[in-house]
């Protein structure tokens, strides 16, 4: 679950854009603020905006289907009303030296999010994006469901908020300038952080910004540029964090210097979930070298060390009495029994019309960041101080304060930003797992998961099992069903809070069960007229750790779908592009499906064994397209050469952002499509490093990447952290379809074992 959404990765040509409004006056886009006051030398506010109104867009065809669930309102959308009236709780102040500092409720995981945020408010400020810092904000249980990151939704929620709280300190920027000068506000004119009179007399923010948090001040009223005056969004733009990331100097958690926090790592159990029973060789292990503590949390036995090597040598050394695991006896063949077993019936029977069946399997997925799941923990004297990469950090200080025993007010937690995400940090593992070894220790500790356990034990994309049929007549498709079979996603983080993530844990998965199936129904849609159509979900405990991955159920169901389409539009005599251009329900989808098949030269002849593939994908209020060119000459290295996608996410805020976002997506469907799996065996994945998770190399990347950011379609952008998977994997299964003429069935395609597993 994913800024314009979520991350692309810590794991290029963008088209012309235009303005096309203001919604203010359209009665759709009413919006209110509370202004927030502090006489300092600072000005600080908050402000609140209301949600938008739903306009679902027409669609025709000859049969057309009625629209889905997440046509009417996707996950989003539920996500900006849940967070609706803690929309008042943004921070934004403007120091004495110029200054802009503003406090972001969401984690920035690589998704470029805190610089969209940045050019938000420099563009409302009418300032130098380089005045402008943004900075995570602690976890704060007064936002309740208003700080969870995932879903594509942080550039939806907060791009009126953020514009809004810009546009208020603006306005009083100004005011203070005018009763400084004697002038009318409405004289005045803002640009490059100064304001300036008419008769050429300039103040810059700094000096007016005391003044501009004055109670008494009299401001006019404030609101949003419309999109015509856009000078910074829409215009693509560098990551304002670009320099310290690649020189050093970005902190991640591990970097933080917290006095007195020693190494820490865990020795975790040879199967998934497996307890402590006990230790055989504690005190010799506590007598080794730079050992300071050696203890016993749920999750294993932890190692405390003056460095990271003398804690890892330490923990190798332990010999530990397993207990069992819910998953001890499960591999791979059984949990594909099981999903195959709990797949429904169709109800479409193929009497008397011709139609196509399929079943796809997709295997485990790590989530893979290139940063591990890492903590550090303060717990003594009756508090505790936590800092982490964390989407969920409300319910994570929920949490860890009632494991704690502590009151929530003695609890803090840092939201520090993160070397990707993919889902993996709305759960908060490491930062339980650090507060619970310092607590025992009593004093600070650094802990850090090895590459090993990140891929071994961390949270995986469930398996799925798809079984669907499509029946036709007469050049129509007159149904389309879809049943789907995941090993059960685990959703206990809840809406980001105590509340839901405890509804969650209802008895018999009731409570889960109901987040996965409005998870499921307002993310999964079809894009084509094609009749009756239906998708279900149907979740199978399995006793595996799970976690949302990038695109969520999307990647694997719409992945799937568009390999029916192609496979239907060949059994009724009709290309995949045309097939699609034909079924597509509105006039934008067809737009980024034409721009990718002209661009990439649709249909163009290539030798034996290499092909084209195409395929669509739309969600949360976005849409792309994708065509891909593969090599499979070469079985042993079968690679994607050449890749075109197009997007409308209908207001762009960082088009180069955006670009980033969907190269993201492009690499993880080569990788998931192509050989990145996990094998789960007996109750463990083998895999356990990236030389054995196969996740795509640079070599395995196509040289000719373009991608191309349609011109503003709307006036409020739409998700995209997580819209650049499921089209791809449509395109890389497709195009590999039709280069070596077989049916793609099972994922990833090339799923040896051609390593020798790490010891348990």
């Amino acid at each position: 679950m994913s800024g314009q959404g979520d991350d692309t990765g810590q794991r290029r040509d963008t088209g012309d854009r235009r303005d096309t409004g203001d919604r203010r006056d359209t009665g759709r886009s009413r919006r209110s603020f509370l202004t927030h006051l502090v006489a300092a030398p600072t000005l600080a506010l908050v402000t609140r905006v209301g949600s938008d109104s739903l306009a679902p867009q027409p669609a025709h065809a000859v049969i057309p289907s009625l629209p889905a669930i997440a046509d009417l309102v996707d996950l989003g959308d539920l996500f900006i009303l849940a967070g609706a009236p803690t929309s008042a709780l943004l921070a934004l102040a403007v120091e004495s030296d110029g200054t802009i500092r503003f406090r972001l409720p969401r984690e920035e995981v690589g998704q470029g999010l805190t610089t969209a945020v940045a050019m938000l408010v420099a563009e409302e400020l009418d300032a130098p994006l380089a005045h402008v810092r943004v900075e995570l904000d602690d976890a704060r249980a007064e936002l309740l469901f208003n700080q969870l990151t995932g879903s594509s939704n942080a550039i939806r929620s907060l791009y009126g908020p953020v514009r809004q709280t810009a546009a208020t300190a603006r306005a009083r920027l100004v005011a203070a300038a005018a009763a400084r000068w004697n002038l009318s506000a409405a004289a005045l004119t803002t640009a490059n952080g100064v304001v300036r009179a008419p008769d050429g007399r300039t103040a810059d923010y700094g000096g007016l910004a005391s003044a501009a948090a004055a109670p008494g001040l009299v401001v006019l009223g404030a609101g949003p540029k419309p999109p015509a005056r856009h000078a910074l969004v829409g215009r693509p733009t560098s990551r304002v964090d670009a320099r310290a990331m690649v020189t050093g100097a970005l902190r991640y958690t591990l970097d933080l210097d917290v006095p007195g926090a020693k190494p820490c790592v865990l020795r975790r159990p040879p199967t998934l979930g497996g307890s402590v029973r006990s230790v055989a060789n504690l005190a010799a292990v506590q007598a080794m070298p730079g050992v300071l503590h050696v203890v016993t949390i749920p999750t294993g036995v932890a190692v405390v060390a003056e460095t990271f090597g003398q804690a890892l040598d330490a923990k190798a050394a332990l010999r530990v009495e397993w207990g069992p695991g819910p998953a001890d006896r499960l591999s791979d063949a059984g949990v594909r029994a099981k999903l195959r077993a709990a797949t429904p019936p169709l109800l479409v029977p193929p009497l008397l019309t011709p139609y196509v069946d399929a079943e796809f399997d997709f295997a485990f997925v790590s989530h893979a960041p290139m940063e591990t799941n890492s903590a550090v923990a303060d717990v003594r004297d009756g508090r505790a101080e936590i800092w982490s990469g964390l989407k969920s950090p409300i319910v994570a200080r929920q949490t860890i304060a009632a494991d704690l025993g502590l009151p929530l007010d003695k609890v803090t937690v840092h939201v520090v930003q993160a070397g990707g995400s993919f889902g993996r940090r709305l759960f908060f593992d490491a930062a339980l797992e650090a507060a619970r070894v310092s607590k025992a220790c009593r004093r600070p500790v650094r802990l850090m998961w090895t590459r090993v356990d990140d891929t071994r034990h961390g949270r995986m994309r469930p398996a799925t099992h798809h079984r669907i049929r499509a029946t036709h007549a007469l050049g129509e498709v007159l149904s389309f069903e879809h049943r789907v079979a995941a090993a059960e996603t685990d959703f206990r983080h809840g809406l980001g809070e105590i509340v839901t993530a405890g509804a969650a844990n209802l008895p018999l998965g009731l409570g889960n069960a109901t987040l996965a199936q409005t998870l499921f129904h307002t993310t999964i849609k079809s894009p084509y007229h094609f009749g009756l159509t239906t998708q279900a979900l149907t979740e199978v405990p399995t006793g595996v750790p799970t976690g949302s991955w990038r695109s969520v159920y999307s990647a694997n169901t719409r992945g799937a779908e568009e390999i029916v389409v192609d496979e239907l539009a060949a059994r009724m005599g009709k290309d995949p592009y045309g097939f699609r251009r034909t079924f597509l329900k509105t006039d934008a989808q067809r737009a980024v499906l034409d721009k990718v098949a002209r661009e990439g030269e649709w249909g163009r002849a290539m030798p034996t064994g290499c092909a084209q593939g195409i395929a669509f994908h739309e969600e949360y209020k976005s849409r792309t397209a994708c065509l891909v060119e593969i090599d499979t000459r070469d079985p042993e290295h079968v690679r994607v050469t050449k890749a075109v996608i197009a997007l409308d996410v209908g207001l762009p805020v960082n088009p180069r952002g955006l670009e980033a976002q969907m190269i993201g997506g492009l690499t993880d469907a080569l990788s998931t499509t192509l050989r990145a799996g996990l094998h789960l065996d007996n109750g463990l994945p083998l895999e356990g490093s990236y030389s054995q998770f196969h996740w795509a190399r640079q070599r395995d990347t196509p040289k000719d990447v373009r991608v191309f950011v349609l011109p503003a379609t709307g006036t409020e952008p739409g998700g995209a952290g997580e819209l650049g998977v499921p089209a791809a994997v449509g395109a890389i299964a497709n195009a590999w379809a039709r280069a070596t003429g077989k049916k793609p069935r099972s994922f990833p395609l090339d799923f040896d074992v051609d390593f020798t597993p790490y010891p348990r």
